[in-house]
């Protein structure tokens, strides 16, 4: 058996969809999983849409995710070249090879004709499908209309009365009747290769084993069969994934949080965060725990791919952020955080400064949130927090600053002193402690961040709320 290779092959018409990402995910786990090949081919037959700088944004963005690929536009390989714009010579042999063998034809059909025709067959309750206007043209006739200056398609010609059969990775076998199928184009008016043809021969002449992608190409799958066959081609073997929807259940947009990888990267998601929960998405599996990028391939499996509309979930995604952080080096996390960026944090302190607050990040902003607590000017605190400082008095925080003032310069020494002057117990005097010093009522633990903060500032916290003569 050939050895396992896999590709990814978007259109470079837009930033990664969320959905294509998945797919590039599996691809290249599959591919790992079995020391493969994995193959980034880049599809931009359409002149129109397709752009460069798209081309160089999707090649960073799935760098960044950590998914590389052994050949590509960039790096080359055996089966260049990667971009199909530059494949015009290797399918135009192709095209000559079915025109003369009967399997395609030109068609003079103008797009208007085939929307009237596709209303029509609408109308009488039939699935659109071209009618074949074109297929039976005398050769004499097609020269004449050539020469004259119209511009054709090519459509490859299907062969009636056909079932086409195939083992599908993830749905099992399937089965499609070649007379539901209607000749479909393989070269656009415009001479460049349609989706059907050029995605089936490269994955062919790439030597392409498995290709994993949405089910909305399931039905395209039998006409690239077809079409294969008739070139004396192999075609991979094929598996179609679920759908990717929002936590209603509808498609993926921007409504669900996010539905392109870069605005993940914006949001500050980290690749590992992002990558466990891909690896959940329309894939079960045998051991539900953390997983680090290196780990995923052993843990993929084909057979555990499921059929069901696969939900991306903001909260779930948050909740592998927060392991993500938590597993996150302390090297990676400062880069991601721009710890080196905040002056406000002593060069002596930014690593016990990291540890501390770690439990508490979620995003990279959070970090500049924190420094400036800790060791800056203190926003003014948050609503809960005054509650809670207007119901402890000024009392409270005049025994607290005179117990710091006087020593008591750990929580607990802190604590104990106050408790000792005010009668204050629990929440009642750790909660308004908190919201003093930090501005809030919840954050990391209180004990690591007194240690890290100026007691000059730390006093002046707690004064500032014991009213006009104490200060």
């Amino acid at each position: 058996m050939n050895p396992t290779a896999t590709r990814f092959a978007p259109s470079p018409t837009g930033h990664l969809h969320l959905g294509n990402v998945r797919t590039a995910f599996f691809n290249w786990l599959l591919a790992r999983r079995n020391g493969g090949r994995f193959v980034l081919r880049s599809e931009d037959t359409d002149a129109e849409r397709s752009r460069d700088d798209y081309l160089e944004a999707l090649m960073e963005d799935l760098a960044w995710l950590g998914l590389d690929w052994d050949e590509g536009p960039d790096c080359g390989g055996d089966h260049a070249p990667y971009r199909q714009v530059q494949r015009g010579d290797v399918y135009a042999a192709y095209f000559d090879k079915l025109s003369t063998e009967r399997h395609a034809y030109p068609c003079f059909c103008s797009p208007r004709q085939l929307a009237v025709s596709r209303k029509v067959q609408l109308s009488a309750g039939r699935p659109p499908r071209y009618a074949g206007t074109c297929r039976d043209l005398a050769e004499s006739e097609v020269a004449s209309r050539l020469a004259s200056g119209e511009t054709a398609t090519l459509r490859f010609r299907v062969e009636r009365g056909r079932e086409i059969r195939f083992d599908d990775l993830v749905r099992g076998p399937q089965s499609f009747a070649s007379d539901d199928i209607g000749d479909f184009v393989i070269r656009r008016a415009d001479g460049s290769a349609a989706f059907f043809f050029s995605n089936a021969l490269d994955d062919s002449l790439m030597e392409i084993s498995d290709v994993l992608r949405g089910e909305d190409h399931i039905t395209n799958t039998p006409r690239q069969i077809m079409l294969l066959q008739c070139l004396g081609l192999r075609a991979p073997r094929y598996g179609h994934l679920s759908l990717l929807v929002g936590d209603d259940g509808a498609p993926l947009s921007k409504r669900h949080g996010a539905s392109s990888l870069r605005e993940l990267r914006e949001q500050g998601f980290l690749p590992a965060a992002i990558l466990n929960h891909l690896l959940r998405l329309g894939h079960a599996l045998i051991e539900e725990h953390w997983y680090e990028p290196d780990a995923m391939a052993q843990a993929f499996e084909i057979g555990r791919l499921g059929r069901a509309p696969a939900r991306f979930d903001l909260d779930q995604l948050d909740h592998w952020q927060r392991e993500a952080i938590h597993h996150a080096g302390a090297d990676t996390l400062a880069v991601w955080g721009g710890l080196d960026d905040l002056a406000v944090v002593p060069s002596a302190q930014r690593a016990a400064f990291l540890e501390a607050v770690r439990p508490n990040l979620s995003r990279p902003g959070d970090l500049a949130d924190w420094a400036e607590r800790v060791f800056g000017a203190l926003p003014e605190p948050e609503d809960d927090a005054s509650t809670a400082i207007n119901a402890a008095g000024a009392d409270f925080f005049a025994a607290a600053a005179d117990a710091f003032a006087t020593g008591a310069h750990s929580l607990k020494e802190l604590a104990r002193a106050v408790s000792e002057r005010t009668g204050a117990r629990g929440k009642s005097l750790y909660m308004p402690l908190r919201a003093a010093l930090t501005g809030r009522l919840s954050g990391p633990e209180l004990g690591p961040l007194l240690e890290l903060m100026p007691a000059p500032a730390i006093e002046a916290r707690l004064r500032r709320h014991a009213g006009p003569g104490d200060e």
